[in-house]
């Protein structure tokens, strides 16, 4: 396991993120124990059974990560990411009634335009 302090990961997050893709790397803040990071490829975490489409579907749902990101996360295509997330009664988008509206209201505007 290594160390690095927060203020090594804020100065230089690459030397962090490279020494995680070795081996744990602890975190330290003021002399205590503060994170754990882990790689996970070379973990293997991402490899193990369902972390591969959970952890991007758990990242949407939290708005974290675009739907097109989460699906190339996911490995999978956008419509079958979506059809996952829908199993799940995950909404692929999230609209209020007005910005609904407004979307029609421009739809409305182009298709008079062609």
């Amino acid at each position: 396991m290594k160390t690095v302090n927060v203020s090594g990961v804020k100065n230089n997050p690459s030397e962090a993120l490279r020494m995680a893709h070795d081996d744990l790397v602890l975190v330290m803040n003021r002399n205590e124990p503060d994170a754990l990071m882990i790689g996970l490829k070379s973990s293997k975490i991402i490899g193990l059974p369902g972390v591969r489409e959970a952890l991007p579907t758990a990242l949407f749902r939290d708005g974290d990560l675009s739907l097109a990101r989460s699906a190339k996360l996911a490995d999978m295509p956008l419509a079958e990411f979506i059809a996952h997330i829908s199993r799940l009664g995950i909404p692929a988008i999230s609209q209020t009634a007005e910005e609904v509206q407004q979307d029609m209201d421009t739809l409305d505007q182009w298709l008079k335009q062609a």
